[in-house]
């Protein structure tokens, strides 16, 4: 059976400690972070005081809760560019080298590369010098990644998220092939099979990117509430299930209006009742 985590964009950063006794409570053991919302009172979320970040750690722990991975790495850093100008993939590669020195102090293993608007290619780029670019970077950024204990799962991003670089899953799955890198990975996100259309492949997908997929994604198509009667999030943790994956599933879903823990508790309650999983939600 996996192991459930959820992602702190599912609540404001105001509702932070019920939010945490709601995990307690319910039986989750793993939580993924943006920073910009697990900090949101430092001048820069990268990088915290020591006594805020240990304040932090210490609330995680105890209510039994793991980092399990991190998301948001180009919060606030609309000029960072993959394919931009020398300075722009300067901020972009900074950025994330800021988010792996943040993850090392977290003790944190995973980071999930998604930023589809800091991944754009320019319309006069030619797709093999997109690709070099794309690879090179990512490649210097596994180097980073290995010597902090931890790895970048690169994410499909579909079109309809402002994007034209590594759509679709399997786009994914052969870019991170080529890079060859052991701490460059994919990120198995069931939302992105949804609106590319490949969800009603997801079981054979998974089985040929397995030995590359570091983390997955529980979600649905614009990060709506997520709730296992849904057919697409249903039949992946069917299929999850059926594959043996035993590592993390994170629910990843905008804090819904008007309560968002509530939504939280009904996400929760219902993933882990098809997980086989006994909730304790009252």
């Amino acid at each position: 059976m996996s192991r459930l985590a959820i992602s702190n964009i599912a609540w404001p950063p105001d509702q932070r400690r019920p939010a945490l006794a709601l995990l307690a409570e319910l039986g989750v053991g793993g939580l993924e972070v943006a920073p910009g919302l697990l900090f949101p009172g430092e001048v820069d979320p990268f990088a915290p005081s020591e006594a805020v970040l240990r304040a932090t750690l210490g609330e995680v722990e105890a209510h039994g809760l793991t980092f399990v991975s991190m998301q948001s790495l180009h919060f606030a850093a609309p000029d960072a560019a993959l394919f931009g100008e020398p300075e722009a993939r300067r901020r972009f590669a900074d950025t994330i080298a800021r988010a792996i020195d943040l993850a090392a102090r977290l003790g944190l293993p995973n980071l999930v590369v998604g930023s589809p608007r800091n991944r754009v290619v320019p319309e006069d780029m030619p797709a093999a010098t997109a690709r070099r670019i794309a690879l090179d970077v990512f490649r210097a950024l596994g180097d980073q990644a290995a010597t902090r204990g931890c790895r970048l799962a690169l994410e499909p991003n579909p079109r309809d998220y402002g994007t034209n670089f590594l759509n679709l899953t399997s786009e994914v799955r052969d870019f991170v092939r080529e890079a060859d890198h052991p701490a460059v990975a994919l990120n198995f996100d069931i939302g992105a099979l949804s609106l590319n259309g490949e969800a009603e492949a997801d079981a054979a997908l998974f089985a040929s990117a397995r030995d590359l997929v570091s983390h997955v994604h529980l979600s649905r198509p614009h990060l709506a509430a997520v709730e296992a009667e849904d057919g697409s999030v249903g039949r992946a943790l069917a299929m999850l299930d059926e594959a043996g994956w035993r590592s993390w599933v994170s629910i990843e879903m905008r804090a819904a209006a008007p309560d968002p823990l509530a939504a939280v508790r009904h996400a929760i309650s219902s993933c882990l009742s098809r997980m086989g999983a006994p909730s304790h939600a009252r």
